[in-house]
C-alpha cells in the first residue's frame, strides 16, 4: 500500500445474523483480519453506527443483514452520515438494493435485460404471459414477504409498495463481483434449487458486457457491487438484483489467490475513498 497515515475504519458487521446456506460472519472475520493490514479498524453492530461513526476516518458497511430488520437505526445512521458528509463505503448514493427495489421498475420500462417487473396495477398488461408470478415487497430482503401467484395480480391500495415479475424459466443463477467499476471474479448454482451452492464460473466477454452495463448505471465511484442475473432457458441473462448495499461475496467460494486480489483492491478503493 501507498505510504501514509492509516485511516480509521469502523466496519458494520452483524455476526449474529443468521443467513440461509451462507457464513456471514466467517467472511466478515477473515475480510477485516486482511484489511487489518492497511487500515486501523473497528466493529460495531448496524444499530451502533450512528452512534460509533464520529470517531473514525470512514464507515464501511458490510454483511450487517437486512435493513428492514432495523429499518430504524439504518435510517439514522444515514441520515447522521449525510449531515455530517461521512465518508460511507459503499457511499450512500447507490441507485440498486441501498434504495430498495425500484429499479427493477425503472430499468424494465428502460428496456435493460432485467426480468419484466411493474409496481402498479394498471400496468399488470404489461408483464408476458406466465406459468406463475412472484409478488413482493419493493423494501423486501431475503425472500421476506415473497409469494407466488397463478396470475399477475396487485390488491387495492398496494400500488407503488410491491413488485410484481413473471416466474423465470431459467438455467441457472449467475452472480457478477465488482469493486469500483473493475470485475473480480463470477460464481454461478449451477442447481436452480440450491442458489447459493456456488461454483466458479468463466464469464464471457459477453457476460461483462452485460454485468457492466449495470454497473455504469448505477454511478458509484467507489464500492462493491454484485450483479446478479439468471441464464434464461433460451439463453439470455436477465438481471435479478443490482445488489450495493452489503452484498455478500461468497469469498469462501474462490481460490485463494482471488480473494487475495479481492481484499487488495477493496483496501485500494477503501483508501482512495478515504483520502
Amino acid at each position: 500500500m501507498p505510504a501514509g497515515p492509516r485511516p480509521s475504519v469502523l466496519f458494520v458487521t452483524d455476526l449474529a445474523y443468521e443467513a440461509r446456506g451462507r457464513r456471514y460472519c466467517d467472511e466478515d472475520i477473515a475480510l477485516t483480519a486482511r484489511l487489518r493490514e492497511d487500515v486501523d479498524l473497528a466493529l460495531c453492530h448496524p444499530r451502533d453506527a450512528a452512534a460509533l461513526m464520529d470517531g473514525f476516518d470512514g464507515v464501511v458497511v458490510r454483511n450487517s443483514g437486512p435493513v428492514l430488520h432495523y429499518q430504524e437505526a439504518y435510517d439514522a445512521f444515514r441520515a447522521r452520515a449525510l449531515e455530517r458528509g461521512t465518508r460511507v463505503y459503499n457511499p450512500l448514493t447507490g441507485r440498486g438494493d441501498m434504495a430498495g427495489k425500484q429499479y427493477l421498475v425503472d430499468l424494465s420500462r428502460a428496456g435493460y435485460p432485467v426480468i419484466p417487473t411493474v409496481d402498479r396495477a394498471a400496468d399488470l398488461g404489461l408483464l408476458p404471459e406466465a406459468a406463475g408470478y412472484v409478488v413482493k415487497p419493493k423494501l423486501g430482503a431475503d425472500s421476506v414477504g415473497l409469494r407466488f401467484t397463478d396470475t399477475p395480480v396487485l390488491e387495492p391500495g398496494t400500488d407503488g409498495t410491491l413488485l410484481v415479475q413473471p416466474r423465470i424459466d431459467f438455467r441457472y443463477e449467475v452472480s457478477f463481483y465488482f469493486v469500483d467499476h473493475d470485475f473480480q471474479y463470477a460464481l454461478h448454482a449451477p442447481h436452480p434449487d440450491r442458489r447459493w451452492v456456488l461454483e466458479p464460473y468463466e464469464a464471457s466477454p459477453a457476460d461483462l458486457d452485460f454485468a457492466r452495463a449495470f454497473i455504469e448505471w448505477n454511478t458509484l465511484d467507489h464500492g462493491i457491487q454484485r450483479v446478479d442475473a439468471c441464464r434464461t432457458a433460451s439463453g439470455e441473462l436477465l438481471l435479478v438484483e443490482l445488489e450495493d448495499l452489503n452484498p455478500y461475496l461468497s469469498l469462501d467460494r474462490v481460490a485463494p489467490e482471488t480473494r487475495e486480489a479481492f481484499a487488495a483492491r477493496m483496501t485500494v478503493s477503501l483508501r482512495e475513498l478515504l483520502g
